[in-house]
């Protein structure tokens, strides 16, 4: 790789590929939702289950994802990463029936265990300590350019080839990336040993749990997002994926404005929790949204721009206070949270969402957001009474 800002921008631009693809599976089971319902006949419910099946998958791995990234490198993992979510993404596309699809997205809780670990651990590895909050920021932002993705390019691609050929398409661009990363990325150094993996502990977990909450709440705006589109308020599959491309389009804006706002550790500490405010503000409007229309727009964006920043800047705040040696771990403890929240909400979401309960729904998700936001406070408060003690 070319030296100095070259070498950052291509790392950057790898960075956010391995982060989009990691999650592409999520994006796309939510905007070709009503696709899936019609042409495989499963129930909102079982739609739910798909994403609580791979990120149950990723919150189990991640642990020991974390211990392997650390052990033999960032790059090795990457590769690895993007090969795995490509052959993930070819299964679903040729899934004959709810079974086969949940064993897919099962696969594909793989890449998710190994993106923040790996990621991070490439930053550390690489990029200033000046740039590392940009950076972050940009990388994390590949998630909701994964969402963009799914929710305008390749649900227009679908209404011409079917969901089957737009998640083959996606299949095919996660291999590319994957030849990429192994031609482009430096050598990783000799595979050492880890430090043994142990209970979350200190900050790691307070953001864990502030992630839990997190992930219950952004997981049932993904996953059922475009389906309360379709079915309450009359919009057609395209413009129920454009919901989830607004998220998307959000989120990256929120991400890198809001990681490069996390760059300095004293602004980090306070982050969390006024994000997470800002958040229960947008699912309260989703709740609104059934009476007046044009809020489920609004409130889209809201979700991207204060939620699902909320989790780059979770990031930011691991690779400030990880102990040497253990990003990767501390990054999969953290992202072990997240995960689990997006395996639990759904569900959750989907009982009220097959009572045609939504506007419930939307309430829960709004108090899953300000349970997240309790926990930040709590740890902001800490963490300035710490930092006043004589």
């Amino acid at each position: 790789m070319a030296d100095g800002e070259g070498a950052t921008r291509t790392l950057t631009a790898l960075l956010t590929c391995a982060m989009a693809f990691s999650m592409m599976q999520l994006f796309l089971l939510g905007a070709l939702g009503p696709r899936l319902v019609a042409d495989l006949g499963v129930s909102p419910t079982v739609l739910g289950l798909t994403t609580t099946v791979g990120f149950a998958t990723a919150a189990v791995l991640s642990p020991a994802g974390g211990r392997v990234v650390d052990r033999v490198g960032p790059r090795r993992c990457l590769v690895a990463l993007l090969a795995v979510a490509a052959v993930a993404l070819a299964l679903i596309g040729t899934a004959p029936g709810s079974g086969f699809l949940l064993a897919a997205v099962a696969l594909g809780g793989l890449p998710q265990a190994l993106a923040n670990p790996a990621t991070n651990k490439a930053i550390l590895a690489a990029v200033p300590p000046a740039r590392r909050g940009s950076v972050t920021g940009m990388k994390q932002s590949g998630v909701q350019l994964g969402a963009f993705a799914a929710g305008l390019p390749l649900a227009a691609l679908a209404g011409l080839t079917g969901w089957r050929g737009a998640v083959w398409t996606a299949a095919v661009a996660a291999a590319v990336a994957a030849v990429w990363a192994a031609h482009t990325l430096p050598a990783d150094p000799p595979a050492k040993s880890a430090p043994a993996v142990r209970l979350p502990r200190g900050t790691t977990a307070w953001l864990m749990v502030f992630s839990l909450l997190l992930g219950c709440g952004i997981a049932s705006v993904n996953t059922y997002l475009p389906l309360y589109g379709t079915e309450r308020l009359g919009l057609g599959p395209t413009a129920a994926g454009a919901l989830v491309a607004m998220l998307g389009v959000s989120g990256i804006a929120g991400r890198l404005g809001w990681s490069k706002v996390a760059g300095r550790p004293d602004r980090a500490v306070r982050l969390p929790g006024s994000l997470a405010v800002g958040a229960v503000a947008a699912a309260l409007l989703l709740a609104g949204s059934s009476s007046a229309r044009p809020l489920v727009w609004v409130a889209a964006l809201g979700v991207g721009v204060f939620a699902v920043a909320a989790n780059a800047v979770s990031m930011v705040l691991v690779m400030q206070r990880a102990a040497p040696g253990r990003a990767g771990q501390d990054s999969a403890l953290v992202s072990a949270g997240f995960f689990a929240g997006f395996a639990v909400g759904p569900p959750l979401f989907g009982v009220l969402a097959e009572a045609g309960r939504y506007e419930g729904g939307w309430l829960l998700v709004a108090a899953e957001f300000a349970g997240a936001g309790a926990v930040a406070l709590l740890w902001s408060a800490r963490e300035h009474r710490s930092d006043v003690r004589p």
